[in-house]
């Protein structure tokens, strides 16, 4: 939304609740009265509840739980990330579209969000389930001065981000854990999703989108069988409904505030976050490679650079850098 009724809707912020008359509108935004009324009916055809008529004056009386990029961005305090949001109410996939945007020319930054998706995409080819008005589905182009090599830490960054709003959002005191590489868990549950796709020439990156996907509202039986034993939203975790506006928010300048980070001074900038909620240390795990191959260890820790580090049977050490990895054994 541009042009008239965000001009509106902004006028009608910043009266903090009270009412606003036609014809103070109008003088202020340079408009006639009728079109003042014109975009008040735009607006509440967004779902924004005004009060008023067309002879009298107009209050803001609430707002649609809807992720608008006048929504997101009212209040929104990032420099660089989410200045430009293209949403959708239902799309394919928040990461195909934020490519192409990115072969456009879309500016670093510029975030596709999307109510609800047909064919949202995780890691390593599995689907994503996407319900629509629940969830936070976002993808984000990045064009980060790094090598191909440097570019995972960006991921890692990425979830410490997520898992920080959600912190943020439930309370200090939850129960809040990432799992290597790219998921954080609520009570042991996964409750996001994180996909990283690239374009590159050489070994230099010209196109990073980062696809985030966190389980906000959705009820654990909502979830397909195959993984509802495995997965919760936050509203289920707590027991209380999550502003979804508000979180949004807060992830953007949380990622901001990490990739900037990994940006000056790379993984070692982001590390000590990440083992704040990195509590694998110890156990037992399974992963499988990218080329299908399982390695089996326990966790030493997190190198300086994001590879997990892992000691094998024999007391050999291995450093794993990508892969999918299952816990063999109960979260004590």
């Amino acid at each position: 939304m541009s042009g008239g009724p965000a001009r509106v809707l902004d006028a009608l912020r910043r009266a903090g609740g009270r009412t606003c008359s036609g014809t103070h509108l109008a003088s202020e935004l340079g408009v006639s009265r009728a079109q003042v009324w014109k975009d008040v009916e735009t607006l509440r055809a967004r779902g924004y509840e005004i009060a008023g008529s067309s002879g009298g004056g107009y209050r803001l009386l609430g707002a649609p739980d809807r992720l608008y990029p006048e929504q997101l961005q009212a209040g929104l305090e990032t420099r660089w990330l989410a200045r430009d949001i293209r949403y959708f109410d239902q799309i394919d996939s928040t990461n195909r579209a934020a490519l192409e945007l990115a072969r456009e020319g879309a500016a670093h930054g510029t975030c596709v969000v999307a109510e609800a998706q047909s064919a949202g995409r995780g890691r390593l080819g599995r689907s994503f389930f996407s319900p629509p008005y629940l969830n936070l589905y976002v993808s984000v182009v990045l064009r980060p001065d790094v090598t191909t090599t440097q570019a995972p830490a960006w991921i890692l960054a990425a979830t410490v981000a997520v898992a920080d709003a959600v912190a943020d959002t439930l309370g200090s005191d939850a129960d809040v854990e990432i799992k290597w590489p790219n998921d954080v868990l609520l009570g042991g549950l996964k409750t996001s999703g994180i996909l990283m796709e690239l374009t590159a020439e050489a070994t230099h990156v010209s196109t990073l989108v980062l696809g985030i996907g966190v389980n906000l509202n959705v009820p654990r039986e909502a979830f397909p069988d195959a993984f509802r034993h495995l997965a919760t939203s936050l509203a289920s975790h707590s027991g209380a409904r999550i502003d979804r506006i508000a979180f949004a928010r807060c992830l953007f300048q949380h990622l901001e505030t990490l990739l900037d980070a990994c940006a000056e001074k790379g993984f070692r900038a982001v590390l000590p976050r990440f083992q704040a909620r990195f509590q694998m240390g110890g156990r037992h795990v399974r992963v499988i490679e990218r080329d299908g191959s399982e390695i089996a260890g326990t966790v030493r820790g997190i190198d300086t650079d994001g590879a997990l580090l892992l000691t094998v049977e024999g007391g050999e050490e291995l450093r794993v850098i990508a892969g999918d990895v299952t816990l063999d054994k109960e979260r004590p």
